[in-house]
C-alpha cells in the first residue's frame, strides 16, 4: 500500500512540475529586440554602508559559528552535584 502511495504522489509531483513550467513559459511577454539597461548610480555613503554592513553580518556569523562555543570538559567523577543520585 505504500509503493502506492509514492508511486501517486511522484507522478502527481511529476505532472505539476511540468505543467507550471509550461505556463510559466506561455506567459512570458514578447521582449523588445532593442532594449538596453540603464546603470542608476548608488551614492557613496551608502556603498559604504552596505559593505560595511556585510562585513559585520560575515564576522558576526564567524564569530558564531566557530568561536563562540566554549571548549568541552570532562566531567570530574568526585564533584557531588554532577553525579546522579540513586
Amino acid at each position: 500500500m505504500l509503493s502506492k502511495k509514492i508511486l501517486w504522489g511522484s507522478l502527481a509531483s511529476l505532472v505539476l512540475l511540468t505543467s507550471t513550467s509550461a505556463v510559466a513559459l506561455a506567459e512570458m511577454p514578447a521582449s523588445p529586440s532593442k532594449q538596453t539597461i540603464q546603470s542608476l548610480e548608488q551614492p557613496l555613503v551608502l556603498k559604504v554602508g552596505v559593505t560595511i554592513g556585510g562585513l559585520a553580518l560575515i564576522g558576526l556569523e564567524l564569530w558564531w559559528f566557530i568561536f563562540s562555543k566554549s571548549q568541552a570538559r570532562q566531567a570530574d567523577i568526585e564533584t557531588p552535584e554532577l553525579t546522579q543520585k540513586d
